[in-house]
């Protein structure tokens, strides 16, 4: 069962659930967090997943594409398409720094419903991510090994811990209880196993989709960072702390990349 791809993938999902979690217990202790911290941290969330997206997705597509650019080029589009139809159709709560806004189609949901999509949409592309990964494993091709899958889990796991925080934070301000606010911001990597499990179904279906399914991901992931997490970091003050955070974010994944792949 060790070997299993689906099974690899859903421990490794559980893991960056765990680590959101532990991210989002801050807001038992915390109320408030300064903004320059805040956008510091969802910088280097947002550099992590620049280079995962890269390293860990699209330089295997590109491989496995024997030279193709064509596969990767459908797949990224697609994915980025994929999360900008859900984002325009799918009634969600957006969080930002000045509180929390509706997006989507108009709804009578409540706020606790309406996040309950807003996280489901904003971090399943990251367990699907995780899933593709260890899925490709499975068909032994090139760059898609069991160290870059774990690489990438860490990557994700270690962004996960400030976008937690980055999440249940807000909502507590927002007058949120504790309890809630914490189960919101967990909730952002609850989703997670779910797209890792299918992420997995989709890199086993077929060999000559391996491609498609990686660049799926990592153009998904990368409509997330520009869509909504880079924006809320450069509308104050402290827009440079938060490219910082981006330098380090994308170092430290392209690192554990490297080392572990």
């Amino acid at each position: 069962m060790s070997d299993n791809p689906i099974f690899l993938a859903f421990l490794g999902t559980l893991f960056t659930w765990f680590m959101t979690a532990l991210g989002s217990s801050f807001v038992l202790f915390f109320k408030t967090i300064r903004q320059s911290v805040l956008d510091t941290l969802l910088g280097f969330a947002a550099g992590v997943m620049i280079a995962a997206s890269f390293w860990s997705l699209l330089a295997p597509a590109i491989e496995l594409s024997e030279g193709s650019p064509l596969p990767s080029v459908l797949g990224f589009l697609a994915g980025g398409f994929f999360l900008r139809l859900i984002d325009l159709l799918l009634p969600h709560m957006h969080v930002t720094a000045e509180g929390t806004e509706r997006e989507g189609l108009k709804s009578p949901w409540g706020k606790s419903t309406l996040m309950f999509l807003a996280v489901t949409l904003h971090n399943f592309p990251e367990g699907l991510a995780v899933g593709v990964a260890f899925g490709a494993v499975a068909h032994g091709l090139g760059d898609a090994t069991i160290a870059s899958a774990i690489a990438l889990a860490l990557g994700i796991g270690i962004q996960n811990l400030p976008e937690g925080a980055a999440v249940s934070i807000p909502l507590r301000r927002e007058g949120l209880s504790r309890g809630r606010s914490f189960f919101w911001g967990q909730f952002s990597g609850m989703v997670e196993p779910l797209g890792g499990v299918l992420g997995a179904l989709m890199a086993l279906s077929a060999r000559s989709a391996l491609p498609y399914a990686l660049s799926f991901a990592a153009g998904a992931m990368i409509y997330v960072v520009v869509e909504e997490v880079i924006p809320e970091t450069q509308g104050g003050k402290h827009g440079h702390l938060a490219t910082l955070g981006v330098m380090l974010g994308f170092v430290l994944m392209m690192t554990l990349d490297v080392a572990l792949g």
